[in-house]
């Protein structure tokens, strides 16, 4: 009897060590799959680092400049030495009659270009789809090269094109001219059509580079879906109008918000080069008024003043559209 019990508590020993043993391979196991999940982490957050630097030097610090618009600033005086006058900028900037008109002019200016150029945002997206149509892949490459260069280009010699091709001496005039037709271009050197004219060069820079994501959503689509339609007699206007297009519609609009963010934002430089005497009424933009408010005439506080009510609005405008967008669509940014 000693003997079975003897045997029996080592049996009972070996399956409790056993036990252990296993208790301790999972929890080691465990550990291992804690501390690699830990790693992984890590590695992902230094990956964004570099990008969350770039944005904090580049996006925030400037916000300290801010402050200009509460000084009366003079150029080579540190701030600390600068007369503080509150809001007194903000309340001249609405209050003077001839600042007053001059903002809302640039803000007409700036509405109705940007409001264009969003007219024209889905011409991108259907030149993706119809030049997604074309079999040849050759082809395909070629145009999508040819568009996308200009995105590269400054706005500098997109206006040295431009003005060779649509000057006074240039290409489609001297044509005109040699053909014997009594017709001339004018579209840079006029006060008319302004807007419709910057949109449409802004849509000859930036069409094949906003194209890009329409491509990536177009190879992404399920093809399943192309081959039901084939089987069920559809040509290919109708894939195009009843497929593509409305699977294409989320991207489209989470790019709109986006962009709607900056609607006010429509840069200096392409209104830089092909502003002249004649336009200058008509292209004179927000961004461009505060440059010449500012490096132009000296007026840096009333400049900074500007851009803040430009950042307030801009983030007003992209709060309410991707609230919007939310509530019809069921999609947004956040």
């Amino acid at each position: 009897m000693a003997k079975s019990k003897k045997a029996l508590s080592g049996k009972e020993k070996e399956a409790i060590q056993a036990k252990g043993t296993a208790s301790y391979g999972s929890a080691s196991g465990a550990n291992s799959f804690l501390r690699g999940r830990k790693w992984e982490s890590y590695r992902l957050f230094l990956m964004v680092l570099p990008c969350i630097i770039f944005i904090f030097i580049f996006k925030y610090l400037p916000l300290w400049g801010w402050s200009y618009a509460f000084f009366q600033y003079k150029v080579g005086l540190p701030l600390s030495q600068c007369e503080f006058v509150g809001l007194q900028n903000f309340q001249v900037l609405f209050g003077n009659k001839v600042m007053r008109t001059n903002l809302f002019r640039v803000l007409r200016n700036t509405l109705g270009i940007q409001g264009l150029n969003f007219l024209l945002m889905p011409v991108p997206m259907l030149f993706a789809i119809f030049l997604s149509e074309i079999k040849s892949t050759k082809f395909q490459k070629t145009v999508q090269t040819l568009t996308t260069l200009p995105h590269f280009i400054s706005w500098v010699i997109m206006f040295s094109l431009a003005s060779s091709l649509f000057g006074s001496t240039g290409l489609i005039n001297t044509l005109l001219d040699n053909a014997g037709l009594d017709a001339t271009v004018n579209i840079l050197t006029t006060s008319q059509h302004v807007w419709i004219i910057q949109a449409l060069f802004n849509l000859w820079k930036s069409m094949g580079w906003s194209s890009i994501i329409y491509f990536a959503a177009i190879a992404g689509l399920d093809q399943s879906v192309y081959e039901a339609a084939m089987v069920d007699g559809a040509t290919r206007l109708q894939k195009i109008r009843y497929i593509t297009v409305p699977l294409l519609i989320p991207t489209f609009f989470v790019l709109l918000i986006m962009n709607i963010g900056n609607f006010l934002n429509s840069g200096v430089d392409q209104f830089l080069a092909f502003g002249n005497a004649l336009n200058k009424s008509s292209i004179e933009v927000l961004d461009l008024y505060v440059y010449n408010l500012g490096i132009g005439s000296g007026q840096i506080s009333f400049s900074v003043a500007v851009g803040i009510m430009k950042s307030v609005v801009a983030i007003i405008l992209f709060a309410s559209a991707n609230f919007a967008s939310k509530k019809i669509r069921g999609v947004s940014v956040f």
